[in-house]
C-alpha cells in the first residue's frame, strides 16, 4: 500500500518560517512529480508548489513565489517545502501529493491537482498576526 506522510506543520507568527516534509513510500519515487497543496475551510484546495521528478523543474503559485521553496531528495523518497515570511493567508491544511505524470508540473492544471493521485493526510499550518 502506498503511503504519503506529511510532517512539520505547526503554529508560527506572521513573518516567521516553517519547513514541511513529505515522505512517500512509492516506487519508483524518482519518477514521480511531487506537489504541495493547501486548503482552508470554505475554500477550494490550491496548489502552492510543484517539483518535477528530476528536481530541477518547479512551479509555484503566484502568492508564494519568492517565499516558498520546494525541494526533493530522491535517495530518501522525500520532498520538502520551506516557507518564509509567512502571512495569515498562508494558514491552512497542507497536503503532499504525487503524480506518475513526469511532466505534471509543466501544465498549469497541477494547481487544481490534475494527475495527482496519491495524497497524504495533511499537516496543519497556523499563522497568527
Amino acid at each position: 500500500q502506498v503511503h504519503v506522510v506529511e510532517s512539520g506543520g505547526g503554529s508560527v507568527q506572521a513573518g516567521g518560517s516553517l519547513t514541511l516534509s513529505c515522505e512517500a513510500s512509492e516506487y519508483p519515487f524518482m519518477r514521480k512529480s511531487m506537489a504541495w497543496f493547501r486548503q482552508v475551510p470554505g475554500k477550494e484546495r490550491e496548489g502552492v508548489a510543484c517539483i518535477a521528478p528530476d528536481g530541477i523543474g518547479s512551479s509555484y503559485a503566484d502568492s508564494v513565489r519568492g517565499r516558498f521553496t520546494i525541494s526533493r531528495d530522491n535517495a530518501k523518497n522525500k520532498s520538502g517545502l520551506q516557507m518564509v515570511r509567512l502571512t495569515t493567508e498562508d494558514a491552512g491544511m497542507y497536503y503532499c501529493a504525487t503524480s506518475s505524470a513526469v511532466f505534471a508540473c509543466y501544465s498549469p492544471s497541477w494547481r487544481v491537482g490534475e494527475n495527482f493521485d496519491t495524497w497524504g493526510q495533511g499537516t496543519q499550518v497556523t499563522v497568527s498576526s
